[in-house]
């Protein structure tokens, strides 16, 4: 029998789960020495997607916050999330800026560091772990739990023993879509703490309705710490609420001895902290869907994906993306449904059942994956498909990461010659983020309105067009058209009438690159942009031979599905 410790995410997890990531630094800090005072083995608060949000809407530096965070958690060690050799990005970074990310880090106030890769390869992981151990950060190796006809659980304990090895000092269980059962739960914890000498956390999202089971179950064998969020910010796609798992391991074997009077008074700021982002809670986020038992999507992908249709007005399409997914995932050759794994096999399930053909469009992330760039997945992929996507292309089967050039000191020398590079860790924004770093860096950047109804979620890029505008008691969906695009006339024969030569954007996002001026010569299926949409890649392809006659957009402009990107005669 064991006192458990919890791990609050109020910070970090459960406002990404239930506010897009949205809370602002100045409403984490007044209610910071409150919270260092409850007992907290850890507070949850920075990595994860709050670095590049941070930069993206807020115009916030992150490391900033963490420096604020720090100042004020004298006693309770601060936490991140930590993507391996990814880090806070959506790919790889060379080793020299994992090992710089990793010292300016525990520099700036992480102490825990929970390094996890999307699949499960431990190549991925041993950088960060590494420089993590040589500061003398705590490390937690991560499982990311998942489903699968080829996951078992011999292949997590052995993951754990793996991560022993590297020196971890704990294990996490990382149940992003609350898929763990009580049974589950229990025998896995039994097993990690009979076949290695690590403290045991266990993370999961309450989505399925039956993880404050699970944790339960996961007490009874010995589990030594449980996430949670304060219960303002808990529940649906975030953690099980603290003050009820508190009362409900009181006078049992697990108790942890935290004061409920004092959990009370960081409620009650909290709840004036959700009335506040109430426009950015989408009901599905708060909600129990069981439906994950079938398609495994963590609840946050259910609403990327919910936000990614209604942007290309699609929403009917909805129940056929969650058909398409578990396919996707199936050729994809079953990988954990976590960053940036999720939004890889979700925008490609999007493509191909918006495209009409499946594969037809394919991210530049996915084909990535498939030439072993994002590592080994847990079963070989679907040959048939690999090829239409790859063709002959050749297969890693190294580190990814070994074949990546040093790039630390490259984006330093070029942010400070550009003037917006002042010091190491403006330089690591710039090398993680390089499309919208330079903006923010700059201080060009506006933070996003936090008034505004229909805000982007993490998949969507820039000012958000839409509105919701109440007149006389009735309320009015308005779409705001931006400068500096072709407005097209409505039809009886759909929304647009094509413009001769007019090359249109399929998707929402950010346009990150041009790769033609005016005036050049292009061929049919030669890439003219690409777009980030849902932070993955996309080539937009020349539909036939032409010559580039005029450009509507620029690198850092934000599109929307059916806008003009350039006309092509």
């Amino acid at each position: 029998m064991t006192k458990v410790r919890f791990t609050e995410t109020a910070l970090r997890d459960a406002h990404q789960s239930l506010l897009a990531t949205r809370m602002r630094t100045r409403d984490m800090i007044p209610i910071a020495e409150e919270m260092d005072k409850i007992g907290f083995f850890s507070v949850e608060a920075w990595g994860g997607a709050t670095f590049d949000t941070c930069i993206r809407y807020l115009n916030e530096d992150p490391w900033e916050r963490l420096r604020s965070l720090k100042s004020e958690f004298t006693k309770t060690p601060i936490q991140m999330l930590i993507r391996g050799q990814n880090l806070v990005g959506y790919k790889h970074y060379p080793d020299d800026i994992v090992t710089k990310f990793v010292e300016k880090s525990y520099e700036n106030g992480v102490d825990i560091f929970r390094v996890f890769d999307a699949l499960n390869d431990v190549r991925n992981m041993k950088q960060t772990i590494k420089v993590a151990k040589d500061q003398g950060a705590h490390v937690q190796g991560t499982i990311s739990y998942t489903l699968s006809p080829v996951h078992t659980l011999d292949d997590f304990v052995d993951l754990a023993k793996e991560l022993e090895a590297l020196d971890c000092d704990s294990v996490s269980i990382k149940d992003m879509a609350g898929l763990i059962t009580p049974s589950a739960a229990y025998e896995l914890v039994s097993r990690l703490k009979e076949e290695t000498d690590l403290l045991v956390d266990l993370h999961c999202h309450c989505t399925s309705g039956m993880t404050q089971i699970s944790y339960y179950a996961a007490c009874q064998a010995g589990v030594d710490v449980l996430d949670t969020a304060i219960s303002p910010l808990s529940g649906g796609t975030s953690q099980p609420p603290t003050e009820s798992m508190v009362a409900a391991l009181q006078g049992t074997p697990y108790d942890t001895e935290l004061d409920l009077k004092s959990l009370t008074a960081i409620k009650k700021y909290f709840d004036q902290i959700k009335e506040k982002y109430l426009a950015l809670i989408d009901p599905i986020a708060e909600s129990i869907d069981t439906d994950v038992l079938m398609y495994q999507i963590p609840g946050g992908m259910l609403s990327n994906l919910i936000s990614q249709l209604k942007e290309q007005n699609a929403l009917d399409r909805y129940n056929d993306v969650l058909d398409e997914m578990p396919r996707v995932r199936k050729d994809m050759g079953y990988p954990p449904l976590v960053t940036p794994t999720s939004q890889i096999v979700g925008i490609q399930a999007v493509m191909n059942v918006l495209g009409g053909e499946r594969y037809k469009t394919v991210s530049n992330e996915v084909k990535e994956y498939m030439k072993g760039f994002y590592g080994k997945p847990p079963a070989p992929v679907n040959a048939k498909i690999a090829n239409k996507i790859i063709g002959d292309e050749e297969v890693i089967t190294c580190r990814p990461a070994d074949l990546l050039e040093d790039e630390f000191d490259k984006y330093k020398t070029e942010g400070e010659q550009k003037g917006f590079v002042k010091s190491d860790e403006d330089a690591l924004t710039y090398a993680l983020y390089p499309s919208i770093a330079p903006k923010f860096l700059k201080g060009e950047a506006v933070e996003e309105e936090l008034k505004s109804v229909a805000l982007p979620s993490d998949n969507e890029i820039g000012i958000p067009t839409q509105y919701n505008v109440e007149v006389d008691g009735d309320v009015y969906e308005v779409k705001i058209m931006p400068t500096g695009f072709m407005e097209v006339e409505e039809t009886e024969k759909g929304p647009f009438t094509p413009v001769e030569g007019g090359l249109i954007s399929t998707m929402q996002g950010m346009v990150i690159k041009l790769t033609v001026n005016v005036g050049d010569k292009v061929t049919k299926g030669s890439t003219v942009a690409v777009i980030e949409a849902m932070k993955m890649e996309n080539d937009i392809q020349a539909e036939e031979d032409g010559v580039v006659k005029e450009i509507f957009v620029e690198a850092g402009d934000a599109v929307n599905s059916g806008d003009i990107l350039m006309v092509i005669e």
